[in-house]
């Protein structure tokens, strides 16, 4: 995933003209820093670098200062409903963000598949099947910005899960030539004050190391109490090893 920077984006749907950062000075640095270049959460099937399992971190209740260090190991969960979701906050509004030439859209309806899809490739993903693409998305929460009217998405992030109590963060990206104005890091904020609305308690995703930062900058703790992230991989070796040892 990547941060993004504000522009000029009809004629091609990608951002020319860097704006100012959409967020405080401080954070931006603090993003950089952590962050470097934000590519996304799961690459794809094949697992190349190895991931962590993050989850939101909340402060339990009444507790105003607790320790750094605890407050990153562990995930206390809130109970479902508005008071859930009433200590999330934006960085930047969806007015300041539309005063930019950005739209906030919070369903899929309309988006350009297919430029997602570029997006997509030049962030390094794989190109997705459009029709599964699209399949994907209808069961997904999704958020993305447009830029011009043009339906064509410059930052964008989606979740599954069951709608109730766990949902898993997805595709987390924004276009490589709008990085810079903290873009990535208002999908993420409007993904996951979605799902903390709908009452969904346990948000989980797949980072690769050098992005862990930025999610931590996001209140995602990594294997909170100590719980590991799995993921189902099995090797053309290790399906023939099986298979003879039938």
């Amino acid at each position: 995933m990547r941060g993004v920077a504000a522009l000029d984006c009809r004629s091609n749907g990608r951002c020319k003209d860097k704006l100012p950062y959409l967020g405080s000075r401080a954070t931006q640095r603090a993003e950089e820093a952590a962050a470097g270049s934000m590519i996304s959460v799961h690459h794809s099937s094949s697992i190349a670098m190895p991931m962590q399992l993050l989850r939101p971190r909340v402060t339990p209740a009444g507790l105003n200062n607790p320790p750094k260090a605890e407050a990153v190991a562990v995930r206390r969960r809130p109970g479902p409903g508005p008071r859930a979701c009433a200590c999330l906050s934006l960085t930047v509004s969806d007015a300041e963000l539309s005063s930019r030439g950005f739209a906030v859209r919070r369903t899929a309806e309309g988006i350009d598949v297919a430029a997602l899809n570029e997006v997509f490739a030049r962030v390094g993903f794989p190109r997705r099947q459009e029709e599964r693409l699209r399949r994907a998305l209808q069961h997904s929460r999704v958020v993305w910005l447009e830029a011009a009217g043009d339906r064509r998405p410059v930052a964008f992030a989606r979740a599954a899960g069951d709608g109730v109590f766990n949902a898993v963060v997805w595709d987390v990206v924004v276009e490589p030539s709008c990085q810079g104005l903290g873009l990535g890091r208002a999908v993420m904020e409007r993904l996951v004050q979605d799902l903390r609305r709908d009452g969904v308690a346990n948000i989980v995703l797949y980072a690769e190391p050098r992005v862990v930062g930025f999610y931590k900058l996001l209140d995602f703790a990594m294997d909170p109490d100590g719980i590991r992230g799995m993921a189902y991989y099995r090797s053309a070796n290790s399906s023939s090893a099986a298979a003879t040892s039938l």
